[in-house]
């Protein structure tokens, strides 16, 4: 089976297994197209050899929704399996860095609103009970 790994440098590594049966096989075609807007484009066409078992995208762009087919390819008269395909879209990099700083922005702001809280609290219980009390002692006798 052909499975599609996103790494988080933006590249894509295609692994797969070898095919049943081995006999004759004579290498992989990889084709690789994206969808655009309207249309399909073609981005790769590669020729890996039998003893291949992965592949390295190394520039996948985010946004982008990947269609990659590996066929494999015997030596005649044996006619040709079908490929296997597998889809994928790359998380844009753009995108996951503004979630990591949006994240550590309101983390920081809710540890400081934490410390506003128990700060506001401190000196209402410390500052403000005792002139309370001695203001209310004073009137008594």
């Amino acid at each position: 089976a052909l499975v599609a790994n996103v790494l988080r440098n933006g590249s894509v590594l295609l692994q797969w297994g070898l095919p049943r049966p081995a006999a004759g096989l004579r290498g992989f075609a990889l084709n690789c197209s994206w969808d655009g807007t309207y249309t399909r484009f073609p981005c790769d066409s590669v020729e890996l050899g039998a003893a291949c078992r992965d592949y390295l995208l190394p520039e996948a762009h985010g946004s982008v929704r990947y269609r990659l087919c590996l066929q494999p390819r015997y030596a005649p008269p044996r006619p040709a399996p079908p490929a296997q395909c597998v889809e994928f879209r790359v998380e844009p990099a753009a995108m996951r860095d503004i979630v990591v700083a949006m994240t550590a922005v309101g983390g920081s702001i809710c540890v400081m609103l934490v410390f506003i809280c128990l700060l506001v609290a401190y000196i209402t219980e410390n500052l403000m009970s005792p002139a309370l009390a001695g203001a209310a002692g004073a009137a008594a006798p």
